[in-house]
């Protein structure tokens, strides 16, 4: 599985989603992840839209496997049913 989560450093919500990709990394094998800082890269909001062919109204966006997922509590919710973490 390869996440990728994309957000900006002073959001407490991107900092949480990047602290559950990495324990996942460290628990599971087949796992690995990368943090897009969106203020780094110069994405814009509406750049993601476009890129995941969603509405982006909120950071983190997380995508596992190219499928967006939502933003942190959705990634919270699918790794607690998932792999009850």
């Amino acid at each position: 599985m390869f996440i990728v989560i994309y957000g900006r450093s002073t959001c407490p919500y991107c900092v949480r989603a990047k602290a559950l990709a990495e324990k996942l990394k460290n628990t599971l094998a087949d796992v690995d992840y990368r943090y897009v800082d969106m203020v780094e890269e110069g994405i814009s909001k509406a750049d993601l839209s476009e890129k995941l062919g969603k509405t982006v109204e909120t950071v983190p966006q997380v995508v596992i496997d190219d499928k967006p997922i939502g933003g942190c509590t959705d990634f919270e919710a699918l790794v607690k049913a998932q792999f009850n973490l």
